[in-house]
């Protein structure tokens, strides 16, 4: 549609990462969602990477903020610097590229309409020609190769930083969806507060961060993991050294995951009786960064009843998938006029 090589991008601004797809080219950028801000001058001081080094380290007059919270935009001016950062991050990379590309950005499936305006908004303030939203499970979906466009039921658990995205798809709409703000972000400050509580140790997010990575479960492993960490005493104020078990991380993991749990029944409950049969045949797909943390799969799997499948690339399925589904832009065309006739 767009010849051999398409100039418009597709981004995931997602809560914790931010992916920006370009056509013909897959992933270009791939950075975390955070700024750091010059409190006394308000200038931007780094973004993406070099920002998230800063977070918990910065002086008194530097401030790492992450602007997008709960998969909606906390901070509008930031969000539109951010955003503005990545495209041009993304244009470095060709010179064939138009200074105002169309770009498709995934948002949140529960997100309000004035939630959704706020990022076409800022995607334009950041410098793109025209700014489509596409639903973060419908992106998931075509990034995981399911058939949505088929008249056969797809279900896809998005599971980002800020938010869960729950869905039943066919024949390219969504058919029932529930959106949640319980994922990545909150697992991480149940870790910090299970630690604060068990040990009164102040732990930082990228300690918790690590630790659900390196030993976390959704059930108890068989073998038992430890791994040592470092925090604030909080009685005596200095350092200390804790070692921490799996077993522990799951205990503090279990309300999170239990509501991420019953998120996908309340989705099956409202499935019509045809699509659940379907889904029965090809299994529950899981993506996003959620989706890799240890036995997940086998945890929904024994709630459910049904098969769950994690996708190929979890992390790569919502940018692939908004960068798709530019091939199809004329429909996301028609919807953005249609809405503006109401």
């Amino acid at each position: 549609m767009f010849g051999g090589f398409s100039k418009d991008l597709g981004i995931d601004l997602g809560t914790a990462n931010t992916l920006v797809f370009v056509k013909g080219k897959g992933i270009v950028v791939r950075e975390p969602s955070v700024v750091a801000i010059r409190t006394d001058t308000k200038t931007i001081e780094a973004v993406g990477e070099q920002a998230k080094k800063m977070i918990g380290r910065t002086p008194g007059n530097i401030r790492a903020v992450r602007p997008m919270k709960d998969g909606v935009i906390a901070d509008f001016e930031t969000t539109a610097t951010m955003i503005k950062y990545f495209i041009r991050q993304a244009q470095k990379q060709r010179s064939l590229f138009p200074r105002h590309p169309n770009v498709m950005v995934c948002v949140p499936s529960g997100i309000t309409a004035v939630e959704k305006r706020a990022v076409e908004d800022a995607t334009k303030q950041a410098g793109a020609r025209e700014a489509y939203t596409i639903e973060e499970p419908f992106a998931a979906a075509i990034g995981a190769d399911l058939p949505v466009w088929e008249p056969t039921g797809s279900m896809v658990v998005d599971i980002g930083g800020g938010t869960t995205e729950v869905a039943v798809i066919s024949l390219g709409g969504i058919v029932t969806a529930r959106s949640i703000r319980v994922a990545g972000d909150e697992m991480d400050d149940a870790v910090i507060q299970y630690i604060k509580r068990q040990y009164n140790l102040m732990i930082g997010e990228r300690t918790s961060e690590q630790l659900k990575m390196e030993i976390g479960s959704a059930l108890p492993l068989d073998k038992a993991e430890t791994i040592e960490i470092r925090g604030r005493d909080l009685v005596s104020g200095l350092p200390k050294t804790l070692a921490i078990t799996s077993d522990e991380i799951t205990e503090a993991l279990t309300d999170t995951v239990n509501a991420i749990v019953d998120a996908v029944k309340v989705t099956l409950e409202k499935c019509p009786p045809e699509l659940s049969a379907d889904i029965m045949d090809r299994g529950i797909v899981l993506t996003g960064g959620g989706a890799l943390l240890r036995n997940l799969d086998k945890l929904l799997q024994r709630e459910t009843g049904m098969p769950v499948i994690v996708a190929e690339n979890p992390l790569d399925c919502v940018a692939i998938g908004t960068g798709r589904s530019l091939d199809n832009i004329h429909l996301f065309k028609a919807r953005n006029s249609s809405r503006s006739r109401r």
